[in-house]
């Protein structure tokens, strides 16, 4: 206990119609996070990811190129407090 922290991060590009919210799932659920992927209306992607902080940074990490069919463009990335709210990984609609 004591590392854990909240990341929100947008991600712009080609992040739409390429899986990105299934693959970015599985990798939160890999890396033990809580949290979800949600697309928005602009076209962006939407990540909140808590856990432990090498956990969530590895997810970032990830976030920087996303799967395979996806472009990333850039990630505009927000740290905030650890709440401990969500119950698992999970895309929103």
């Amino acid at each position: 206990m004591g590392d854990e922290t909240r990341l929100r991060a947008i991600v712009h590009g080609r992040v739409q119609g390429v899986n990105f919210r299934y693959y970015t799932r599985q990798q939160g659920r890999q890396l033990g996070l809580t949290g979800y992927v949600r697309n928005r209306r602009d076209g962006t992607v939407e990540v909140e990811a808590e856990g432990a902080q090498s956990s969530v940074m590895r997810l970032l990490n990830w976030l920087y190129q996303g799967p395979r069919m996806a472009i990333v463009e850039q990630v505009d990335v927000q740290w905030l407090p650890y709440t401990d709210e969500f119950q698992h990984f999970e895309v929103r609609y």
